[in-house]
């Protein structure tokens, strides 16, 4: 790894271990979760498109009926945030160990999909990453993908998450919701690989102001080892200012006011 990587990826580990022992996580951690994934559905929103106000997203995860396009494709993205977390307990525990297929089809339903891999279509969403594989690949790069995470390495682990990130943004799985499956499945890898143990790094803030970086970032890893790194690198600066963001959360859990 060049040198620049390698500092941003002990950046990484130095910030998600001080955001871990932030007071407030210590009773707050539930409260801090959901707001978490709350602001993550916030971004998304922003990255797919269908931008709604962080307040009215709260209300919308709070049970709020929502009304128009934009906050029902809201309303998907929380509720496959929780699917992020759902089952699991306090921090410290083990996250619910489900296999890759399944975990990718819950996120797809709970975004509002029917949890079924393309076969003959272009997805209609991501176009800007250009034609998505078809037919037998589809499934073939999906198992591919399921054997890398078999025996993750610690100390590979940002890698990992960022692996299912890309792939899952350059393949397109699923016919619709592919953006907010992948956003939910690398908050997910952050999670079970131990980067995020509390669940409330939010790396989306990152994206939501400019999506089309994330598109042109993971079409980089389509020319070789160079781009492979600039990924890497995209990635660690996503999940810094997802800590930041995750900090930022604590810090209202703590004030007791989230607004």
């Amino acid at each position: 790894m060049p040198e620049d990587v390698d500092v941003l990826l002990t950046r990484v580990r130095e910030r998600t271990a001080e955001l871990r022992w932030h007071p407030a996580l210590r009773r707050g951690w539930a409260v801090a979760r959901v707001e978490a994934g709350v602001r993550a559905a916030a971004a998304g929103a922003r990255c797919d498109g269908v931008p709604v106000d962080l307040r009215r997203v709260r209300e919308l995860a709070a049970g709020s009926s929502p009304s128009g396009v934009a906050e029902e494709a809201a309303l998907g993205l929380v509720r496959s945030q929780a699917a992020v977390v759902a089952g699991w307990a306090e921090p410290g525990s083990r996250p619910a160990d489900l296999p890759l297929g399944q975990l990718l089809v819950r996120l797809h339903v709970a975004a509002g999909g029917d949890g079924r891999l393309r076969t003959s279509e272009q997805p209609d969403d991501l176009r800007g990453l250009g034609p998505a594989p078809l037919g037998p690949a589809v499934g073939a790069r999906m198992t591919a993908l399921a054997d890398l995470l078999t025996a993750p390495d610690p100390r590979t682990s940002l890698a990992i998450a960022g692996a299912v990130l890309g792939e899952l943004l350059l393949v397109r799985p699923f016919g619709s919701h592919n953006g907010a499956v992948a956003r939910a499945a690398f908050r997910r890898m952050l999670i079970v690989t131990g980067i995020d143990p509390v669940g409330v790094v939010v790396p989306e803030v990152a994206w939501a102001p400019a999506p089309q970086v994330l598109l042109g970032s993971v079409a980089l890893t389509t020319t070789g080892p160079a781009g492979w790194t600039a990924w890497l690198r995209h990635c660690a600066e996503a999940v810094l200012a997802g800590v930041e963001e995750g900090h930022a959360v604590a810090d209202a859990v703590a004030a007791g006011r989230l607004d």
